[in-house]
């Protein structure tokens, strides 16, 4: 999104970025939260059926959703 940019959390504490293009972490691994800093992209390794943990494989003619 664009900045500069507000965020106001559950707990009512306000953190703000004057950047001009923001990424909001919608994973909560960011250790920047609420700001993106890519941790959901490293991913552990497949399991033993090759799926993700915790996942499923997408199925023929659908394409694999990035988070």
């Amino acid at each position: 999104m664009e900045g500069p940019v507000e965020v106001v959390g559950d707990d009512g504490t306000t953190t703000r970025s004057d950047r001009f293009v923001v990424a909001l972490c919608t994973c909560r691994r960011s250790r920047a939260y609420p700001w993106c800093d890519t941790s959901h992209r490293r991913r552990k390794p497949a399991g033993p059926s090759g799926a993700p943990p915790g996942g499923r494989q997408p199925q023929e003619g659908e394409e694999e959703s990035r988070p």
